[in-house]
């Protein structure tokens, strides 16, 4: 970096006076900085020793320009306190304010020493001005704060990253490696918490653009992560925390979005994952976001899919070998009495027809199936069998589910 003019010879000799000083005027910069600029006021984050040893440098630095007639110098000092205030985290505008008070001290004494010296007229003061308002050194330590704060904002997000990936892959096994990666993801080391998973527009491209900082607009504490195929994350939940989630979500209309139950530990990262996944899985409405049911029905299903496909096909074999559209119809029958406690008035309700045409679809699939919804341990093979079809491979096996209130539970 270079002044684009030359220091006006005759301030040398002041200039020359006041460096044999460098070592005074370096810890009066220091005191005038910790007084007037809050990020330096105390010991906390820059000891005095340190402040005053680089104020000392930088008044040798400018008055050895003057001193020496250079119009460039080497900004090296100045740049490595930049990089030294962004890895510490120092605000960049206090960093450059504490610059413009060091050079507003020097100026002042510089200025009175013109003014007592012989020779110096106005317009060497004038001179001076010019070639002063040239701030290398604020510049110089903003540039390299720039350059040091956007490698050290990189190097946190691939941290996190790695962090984020971890969790939802179950290497964090570790209580204490559990807590360390909860601190650095912002997240509560205890629970409750849920997993959010969103199919992705394209692949590599968010679903959920910023909703980071929506969720902590909201107070909810979240770490997300992006897949090929997927916008996956987590966040606190509890019932004040969940109804923000559940805000926040809604406020991408066009996303597809399914939802974990709730969960204590976050080593459940990735069973949750899974489950969030089989609530996006098991709905084929276009949009909107689908909580997956933590009934023990449906988590017996999720933890054990194949085994739950199997009975599902045992069960309903002779029903899936129907005509499309009156499998489909059966199926819901049995689900709306399901939703219905057994009652067959209000399943009729939901499903908008008489109490004797419900009756006659559930002896229907009795007989299909060989079981009857009089007993009980046939009402649970069922309810296994029609949860394992509605989580399924086929995405519903054309079970209508795409008609029914996507904010609603599977």
């Amino acid at each position: 970096m270079s002044r684009t003019q030359d220091p006006p010879a005759e301030i040398v000799p002041v200039a020359a006076a006041l460096l044999g000083r460098a070592g005074e005027l370096g810890v009066r910069m220091a005191r005038r900085i910790r007084a007037e600029v809050a990020y330096y006021g105390t010991a906390e984050h820059v000891p005095f020793q340190e402040l005053s040893a680089s104020c000392r440098r930088n008044a040798e630095l400018v008055l050895g320009q003057l001193v020496d007639g250079r119009t460039a110098a080497d900004m090296t000092s100045a740049q490595d306190t930049g990089r030294v205030r962004a890895r510490q985290g120092a605000p960049l505008g206090e960093l450059l304010h504490a610059y413009r008070v060091g050079s507003a001290f020097l100026w002042a004494e510089l200025a009175a020493g013109a003014r007592a010296a012989d020779g110096v007229t106005a317009d060497t003061i004038v001179a001076l001005a010019a070639w002063w308002v040239d701030e290398g050194l604020a510049a110089a330590a903003g540039d390299a704060y720039r350059e040091a704060a956007s490698e050290l904002l990189l190097q946190r997000e691939r941290e996190r990253s790695v962090l984020v990936e971890a969790l939802f892959t179950g290497l964090l096994t570790d209580r204490i490696t559990l807590w360390e990666a909860a601190d650095a993801l912002g997240l509560p080391t205890a629970g409750p918490f849920m997993v959010v998973a969103v199919e992705t527009p394209a692949p590599g491209r968010e679903a959920l653009p910023g909703v980071e900082d929506r969720l902590l607009a909201e107070r909810v504490r979240s770490a997300w992560r992006l897949l090929p195929d997927l916008q996956v994350g987590v966040a606190a939940a509890g019932r004040t925390a969940e109804e923000a989630t559940l805000r926040v979500l809604g406020r991408y209309p066009d996303a597809r979005i399914g939802v974990s139950p709730e969960y204590h530990a976050l080593r459940d990262t990735p069973r949750a994952l899974r489950l969030a996944r089989l609530a996006l899985a098991g709905t084929r409405a276009p949009a909107g976001v689908v909580r997956f049911d933590d009934s023990p029905v449906s988590l017996l299903v999720a933890a054990a899919p194949e085994e739950a496909g199997r009975i599902g096909e045992a069960v309903f074999g002779r029903v899936r070998e129907l005509r499309r559209e009156e499998r489909d119809r059966l199926l819901e029958t049995l689900e709306q009495w399901f939703a219905a406690g057994g009652s067959v008035t209000e399943a009729a309700r939901l499903l908008y027809c008489h109490r004797n045409t419900v009756r006659y679809r559930l002896r229907r699939l009795e007989d299909l199936t060989g079981r009857s919804l009089r007993d009980p341990r046939s009402v649970a093979d069922l309810a296994v069998a029609l949860r394992a079809l509605r989580l399924g491979d086929e995405g519903g096996g054309g079970d209508g589910s795409g008609d029914r209130d996507t904010t609603g539970r599977l």
